[in-house]
C-alpha cells in the first residue's frame, strides 16, 4: 500500500503529542472451582447418557438448539445447566450462573 510521504512523519508526531492514557477496570477475584457452589448439588446428565435418558430423568429441555458441526454437536438448556450431547451422548453440562438477586430466599451460601 503506497503511503503519502507525509503520513509516517505525522502519525509519529501525533503519537508523541498524545500518549496512552491512563484506564481504569474492575478486577474480580473468584477462589478456584468455587463460581458454582451456591448452586448446591444440582444433579446434572452424566457422560455417556443417552438423549433419551436426559429427557426421561430431567424432562424436556427448556430450549433445544440445532446440530452444529462434525460430528454434530447439540445443545439444550435447563434451568439450571445446559447438556452438550454429540450425536446421542452426552459430553458435557455445564452449570449456568445466577446472580445473586436470582438465589431462592433463605439461601444462606452466596457466590
Amino acid at each position: 500500500m503506497a503511503y503519502n510521504m507525509l503520513t509516517i512523519p505525522v502519525l509519529a508526531v501525533v503519537s508523541l503529542l498524545f500518549p496512552a492514557l491512563p484506564s481504569q477496570a474492575e478486577s474480580i477475584q473468584l477462589p478456584i472451582a468455587s463460581q458454582g457452589q451456591y448452586l448446591g448439588d444440582i444433579q446434572r446428565p452424566r457422560l455417556g447418557q443417552s438423549r433419551t435418558d436426559v429427557k426421561t430423568q430431567f424432562g424436556a429441555p427448556l430450549a433445544s438448539h440445532e446440530p452444529k458441526g462434525e460430528p454434530k454437536i447439540i445443545r439444550w438448556d435447563y434451568q439450571d445447566f445446559s447438556v452438550y450431547f454429540e450425536n446421542e451422548a452426552v459430553i458435557h453440562s455445564v452449570l449456568k450462573h445466577r446472580a445473586q438477586k436470582d438465589l431462592p430466599k433463605g439461601d444462606s451460601t452466596t457466590p
